[in-house]
């Protein structure tokens, strides 16, 4: 039975808002890339091997694993790679949309900058080859970034399944204020090549929030919508801070106290305050977005008709403007009838032709 809902919940076309790319890289690209450098004697493969092959972490070894990742991912052309192949784990997922995240990265002894890492990020998702990836620019126009694809020859057949794709920039925690402030300027420079946001993020317990409040409300001035890993440990004066700051979206506010969460509810960040079912790292806790879904109507008793509810709901809170939210919205509508009937009635549903 769990293995028949998590089949269809794979089927369902869902909408990812939280993942960051280097915590959903590939257990085999992880591997493969280690034991390149055990050759190279740059580490002892023994030591990690373990560690990337379970699939039942526990958080230490999470931690430990993102350590390696950092390690491993240092180059242009890993960047690349990784970025490629999430794309295309998430489309095998039925995600139809995609705002990834990434903190932009600097390794002088190999020139890479901030920009030249977002850039390889970039040559990634322009690298796609088992869907047909879609870049949104933010001014709505919709571009590709690949030329359609068929499946079935250059000149015939249907076209290949189709993922949007976003980019936004994380500020790490660890960084100061000039650190925050390039990255921001690199959003805006970018923000027609495949950047829509900023994040904020990083380990909760490092740092202070309000370090980077003028970048983030610079950001904000210029057009720039905003989202903040908020109340993952408790801080009621960051948490009280990050909600009068009002970001666009709000990631995992786990650790909230009653008060708290009455200043979050009196507020509409956002509005409703829906839930959004994502995978934040896939790779590094071994889980799909499919499995999330599933999860949840195992936890919750959800069902099938919920489902789709909470993936539709969704689409409201992307960073796109209304005529992406419609074509997301009508593709799901198509979904929802074609999966649900005649099992349960949907509303809005066309009748079709038999």
């Amino acid at each position: 039975m769990a293995e028949e809902l998590e089949e269809w919940c794979r089927c369902l076309p869902k909408v990812e808002l939280h993942a960051h790319l280097n915590g959903s890289i590939r257990d085999t690209t992880l591997l493969e890339l280690a034991r390149e450098r055990s050759k190279k004697g740059q580490l002892v493969l023994s030591d990690v091997e373990g560690v990337i092959l379970k699939d039942d972490r526990s958080l230490q070894e999470c931690f430990k694993l993102f350590d390696l990742i950092h390690v491993l991912t240092t180059d242009h052309g890993t960047i690349s790679r990784v970025a490629k192949e999430v794309i295309e784990d998430f489309a095998a997922e039925k995600v139809i949309y995609l705002e990834l995240r990434t903190t932009p990265k600097k390794n002088e002894a190999i020139g890479m900058s901030k920009r030249s890492y977002v850039e390889a990020v970039l040559a990634g998702f322009k690298a796609v080859e088992t869907v047909e990836a879609i870049f949104l620019p933010i001014d709505g126009n919709i571009q590709h970034i690949i030329p359609p694809v068929q499946q079935n020859g250059p000149a015939k057949g249907p076209r290949m399944c189709q993922i949007f794709v976003r980019l936004l920039l994380s500020i790490d925690r660890r960084e100061n204020l000039d650190g925050a402030m390039e990255t921001v300027q690199l959003a805006l420079d970018m923000r027609n090549s495949g950047v829509v946001g900023i994040d904020l993020s990083g380990n909760p317990i490092v740092g202070e929030w309000q370090t980077f409040l003028p970048a983030l409300t610079w950001a904000r001035n210029q057009g720039l919508p905003i989202t903040l890993h908020c109340g993952e440990v408790p801080n009621r004066q960051e948490i009280q801070g990050m909600l009068d700051f009002h970001p666009e979206r709000l990631g995992h506010v786990c650790c909230l106290d009653d008060l708290e969460w009455k200043t979050l509810k009196a507020s509409d960040i956002p509005e409703k305050h829906p839930l959004i079912l994502c995978t934040d790292d896939p790779g590094v806790f071994s889980t799909t977005i499919s499995c999330e879904y599933a999860l949840a109507a195992s936890c919750f008793e959800l069902s099938k008709r919920e489902l789709f509810r909470l993936a539709k709901d969704a689409v409201k809170f992307i960073f796109a403007d209304d005529k992406v939210k419609q074509t997301l919205s009508l593709i799901i509508d198509a979904a929802e009838c074609d999966l649900l009937i005649p099992n349960e009635d949907v509303e809005n549903c066309l009748p079709s032709e038999k």
